[in-house]
């Protein structure tokens, strides 16, 4: 490009205009906007403005984008009113939408929504459909300013399904199917779970309110990235039967009755509850720990949680290297259930129990002393999870999985 960046910006308010139209130009020929900016010799964040505008100047009012005419030569982004007035006329010829695409050198898709969207019906009647070109271009730019209302704000009933919701403790997900199972014949019900994740972490759009956010697993006011997984050093457990002995009708999770469990542990290490999660089902159980969780409390505290279940839902339980399970020979005796330990810093071993304890987390937070909760409420607990549809069982809960799975027994 012949392109030199000019030397004199001193000028208070000059307008880069010569720096505008070449930056334009570098964007329309495909160079990204980094490389854009770093040619024409201006800051990443002044091309931003440019093409986004500036929604919160230090003064003022908001400054919209800078509109800039793609050259009718090149191929733009968008479709421009001489590719309109193409389409229109290639219609009437019968043209196909294919043929129309090739032509244009775009993709057929492209042309279906743009005449499905566009188009409108002929004097009133649904039957005959019209493309007028000129019309199609000034809808066009209409919907294209942003910021635009988003599809919860604009609902009142769909905000208030998904507010109800996420007080439950329902994941994004998890909503999002419910809507669809509860309102299947109207679309305007359905959302994916990061518009959810939208509404409520980009602020400015008022759809739902920011509070809400701590009603999610993770409790956070902002995204973060993911952090590297903690590595626990291996612990010398006697007598310890690793998994790659356990029966393969574990692994495949056909067979009911293997269960997965850990402990979650309160504050400065002192108080802890036990937590078991079923394979096939992810019913969830949890023992509780109000003094220690030394090897002989978790083993009395498990042995009380297991002894109601029928025998053939004991059939294995996976935990991973903790010394808290030193006395695995003893629960075995008194249960019946063998116990197979995870390798080292293998977390994904026993990936149903991790899940559970991270939505565990939402009712006891890191850091809180949880020998303050009694055996009522971690019952209150453990059924309100076990009635959270699951998407892993289908979108059942794991308490109808389960009680599906009794009901077949006793026949």
């Amino acid at each position: 490009m012949d392109f030199k960046i000019r030397e004199d910006r001193n000028g208070k308010g000059r307008r880069l205009t010569r720096e505008r139209e070449a930056y334009f130009q570098l964007m329309r020929q495909g160079y990204s906007s980094r490389e854009a900016c770093r040619v024409v010799g201006i800051n990443l964040r002044t091309g931003k403005r440019w093409r986004n505008g500036w929604h919160s100047p230090p003064t003022g009012k908001p400054k919209p984008p800078i509109y800039v005419e793609a050259s009718a030569s090149g191929l733009s982004r968008y479709l421009r009113e001489e590719d309109r007035i193409y389409i229109a006329d290639r219609l009437r010829e019968k043209a196909s939408i294919r043929t129309i695409a090739a032509e244009l050198g775009r993709s057929p898709s492209t042309i279906s929504r743009e005449i499905r969207r566009n188009g409108m019906p002929l004097r009133g009647d649904h039957n005959r459909w019209a493309y007028r070109p000129h019309a199609a271009q000034r809808r066009a730019e209409q919907r294209r300013p942003r910021p635009k209302a988003g599809k919860i704000g604009q609902n009142p009933e769909l905000r208030e399904f998904i507010q109800h919701s996420l007080t439950l403790r329902w994941s994004p997900e998890q909503i999002c199917h419910a809507l669809r199972a509860r309102f299947p014949d109207r679309p305007e019900m359905h959302v994916v779970h990061e518009t959810i994740y939208q509404a409520l972490y980009v602020q400015g759009r008022g759809e739902l309110r920011r509070e809400l956010t701590k009603a999610l697993r993770t409790g956070r006011a902002r995204r973060r990235l993911h952090r590297q997984s903690y590595k626990r050093q291996p612990r010398s457990i006697p007598n310890m039967v690793m998994i790659s002995d356990r029966p393969a009708e574990a692994a495949d999770r056909a067979v009911p009755g293997h269960w997965e469990g850990d402990l979650i542990i309160g504050k400065d290490g002192r108080s802890a509850i036990g937590t078991l999660v079923e394979r096939t089902t992810r019913y969830v159980m949890l023992a509780h720990l109000p003094t220690d969780h030394n090897a002989a409390s978790t083993r009395d505290a498990l042995v009380e949680s297991v002894k109601t279940l029928p025998p053939h839902l004991r059939r294995s339980l996976t935990w991973d290297q903790g010394s808290e399970m030193a006395s695995h020979q003893a629960f075995t005796i008194a249960t019946d259930i063998p116990v197979y330990f995870c390798n080292p810093a293998s977390p994904w071993q026993r990936g149903s129990n991790e899940n559970t304890n991270g939505l565990l987390r939402q009712y006891f937070p890191k850091g809180t002393d949880l020998s303050a909760h009694s055996s009522e409420r971690l019952n209150a607990v453990a059924a309100e999870l076990n009635g959270r549809p699951r998407k892993t069982l289908g979108w059942e809960t794991p308490a109808e999985r389960l009680s599906k799975l009794l009901a077949a027994t006793r026949q």
